[in-house]
């Protein structure tokens, strides 16, 4: 039966603008994860997304400006053959609409998958609009990282707030500094505030903090530094570290 998870997304852009942030490496990288794409019909592509958790495939249909299409090499056996299509269309009066596809989600269980792939779309189309926004054209330099726990999502949030420094949820809109034992500090707007991830935008990047799931909990803390070059290995090691001393039992977020 086949499954299909869209998006609609207007953008404040123009159509060059949002195909080369999503058909291009460095382009998906700085709303995303880091991204590797060759800019051709059957090119390879990459997905890095922490603790050598790495996807692989390929580009299934090429339409420079309008329209790409990815899709897995070669899915691991039981896994789905997932596919993410970009279609880019001019919008009038000015801007761009983006409608993204994904499909090739599993009969069994799918309901939960979907419903977190949602969410999780609905976040990085939401980095993609605020790098549009107030950081576009700059380069990216992205530090990410993930673990998976016991527990649930409500039960951790509040020990990961006092890990960085906070009393609770903050309100969007809120200027705040987060305070992690361990990484440096960081100061910034609340721009993402619910139950499932805690953004802050800052004057060179955008920080997220994410805890989903009910019965074990995958955690993350994705950061995209634009402009000037920042010490991405030291900051994974630090936000790595983080993020484990404050789950209890975490792991590696492994496929």
């Amino acid at each position: 039966m086949g499954r299909e998870l869209v998006k609609i997304v207007e953008l404040d852009a123009s159509p060059e603008q949002v195909w080369e942030a999503i058909a291009t490496g460095p382009g998906i990288s700085a709303w995303f994860v880091p991204h590797q794409v060759e800019e051709r019909l059957g090119g390879a592509m990459s997905a890095q997304f922490g603790e050598g958790f790495e996807v692989t495939g390929e580009v299934r249909a090429w339409e420079p400006g309008k329209r790409i299409l990815f899709g897995a090499t070669e899915p691991p056996e039981g896994a789905a053959d997932y596919a993410f299509e970009f279609l880019v269309e001019g919008r009038d009066g000015g801007g761009t609409v983006l409608r993204f596809v994904q499909s090739g989600f599993l009969d069994e269980g799918w309901e939960d998958e979907y419903s977190s792939l949602d969410k999780g779309w609905d976040l990085f189309f939401f980095n993609l609009r605020s790098y549009l926004e107030h950081f576009a054209g700059q380069p990216v330099h992205n530090v990410v990282t993930m673990a998976f726990t016991k527990g649930s999502a409500a039960e951790l949030w509040p020990e990961l707030y006092r890990g960085l420094g906070l009393s609770g949820r903050p309100a969007v809109g809120e200027t705040v500094t987060l305070h992690p034992d361990g990484p440096p500090s960081i100061t910034g707007v609340v721009d993402v505030a619910g139950d499932e991830f805690l953004g802050v935008r800052s004057t060179n990047g955008l920080h997220r903090i994410g805890a989903e799931g009910e019965a074990g909990c995958g955690i993350s803390a994705y950061h995209y530094f634009y402009g000037d070059p920042v010490d991405t290995q030291a900051l994974t090691t630090a936000w790595q570290s983080w993020l484990t001393a404050h789950a209890p039992a975490a792991q590696p977020a492994n496929p």
